[in-house]
């Protein structure tokens, strides 16, 4: 916490802010849309924290805007690499990081998912931690027209950026300091994340109890 306070406290002035944040959070953004190297919920989340305890017009307008376009364009990026995956050697491999990231069971509960409801499945599958890739892999294998992607994404991208951006206002509103707010926020995304592995490991020990 001592050293997100330190980091927090050393930021520039808003005007330098606006010439290297909004651009290392698109490229992030992008980054962690294509390869899951970067927390983009917390980054996203912690945006909203700063901008929030900071003056600067239209700060959190521009934080919803660039997180929402770097992740529209970083899954858009993603899904025409996948429907190359069986035209060029790039998108194969793509292709098969993105099978090796999605297991057979989550698979098949998302194409089951894709073909009740259609590219509304894409909105839900932003909002559920871990829930994008089986999603995007269903849709892949279904050929779902890129066109059709985009249109379902499209509102799923703006949801998402939304969801993240609330849980920064609110952890900012609870705090003085922006850092303490960032920790929050952090901290927040996290357990949403991890919500879903321990509900899985949670339901069958119930159901076991219940029988």
């Amino acid at each position: 916490m001592t050293l997100v306070g330190e980091l927090v406290r050393s930021v520039p002035p808003e005007s330098t802010q606006q010439v290297v944040g909004y651009p290392s959070l698109f490229l992030l953004v992008v980054l962690g849309s294509l390869v899951p190297v970067v927390p983009t919920g917390a980054l996203v989340s912690s945006a909203a924290v700063v901008a929030f305890h900071h003056t600067a017009p239209f700060a959190l307008l521009m934080v919803f805007a660039v997180a929402s376009c770097a992740a529209f364009l970083g899954d858009v990026g993603l899904y025409a690499l996948g429907r190359r995956g069986s035209h060029s050697p790039l998108g194969s491999r793509w292709l098969a990081r993105l099978r090796g990231r999605a297991s057979p069971e989550r698979l098949a509960r998302a194409q089951h998912r894709l073909r009740e409801h259609g590219v509304l499945v894409l909105v839900l599958s932003r909002l559920v931690p871990a829930g994008r890739i089986p999603v995007m892999l269903a849709c892949l294998l279904a050929a779902m027209p890129l066109r059709r992607f985009i249109r379902g994404d499209l509102p799923a991208c703006l949801a998402w950026a939304a969801t993240y951006q609330l849980i920064g206002l609110l952890s900012g509103s609870l705090f003085r300091s922006a850092w303490q707010g960032v920790a929050m926020a952090i901290a927040l995304t996290m357990v949403l994340g991890a919500a879903p592995a321990v509900w899985r490991r949670i339901r069958p020990l119930r159901g076991e109890g219940g029988s």
